[in-house]
């Protein structure tokens, strides 16, 4: 029986499954293989249309990835990687090249996962009011959607 691979898209790691399997056996596999040792596993918020805006923005930084990888494992983490700012929303940060900074911001939900709310690249000293009051309505809207 052969084995597939199939890669997260967030940090990156590979995980098997049977070629034979369903895909919805696939997903619960990798989600049960991602989820070993993980303090806080991350998910996307979802738009009502179906959209990931955070993957999107995530597809090409790798580092940003890594640090997300730093909270899941390693939650609760402190500067430099993480900083609460309030609401029960923190930010990851991440150094990237040619002296740009990125931001995630993301709140830890009910089910203790880390929900990834909003990315952006800072440009400015003080994260902009716009990218804080997207992500508390991100979380105000994936909070009503839990169960």
């Amino acid at each position: 029986m052969n084995t597939c691979l199939l890669q997260c898209t967030v940090c990156g790691t590979l995980f098997q499954w049977k070629e034979d399997s369903s895909p919805s056996q696939a997903r619960e596999q990798s989600e049960a293989l991602e989820r070993q040792g993980k303090r806080v596993p991350a998910i996307f918020y979802r738009t009502e249309a179906g959209g990931e805006p955070v993957r999107a923005w995530l597809k090409d930084r790798k580092r940003v990835g890594e640090d997300i990888k730093t909270v899941e494992f390693g939650w609760p983490v402190g500067m430099p990687v993480c900083k609460p700012f309030g609401d029960g929303i923190y930010v990851v940060r991440t150094s990237l090249a040619q002296n740009r900074i990125a931001r995630v911001l993301f709140y830890i939900d009910k089910k203790a996962r880390m929900v990834l709310l909003h990315g952006f690249i800072k440009k400015t000293r003080k994260t902009p009011d716009e990218d804080l009051e997207l992500a508390r309505s991100n979380k105000s809207k994936h909070q009503r959607g839990l169960r």
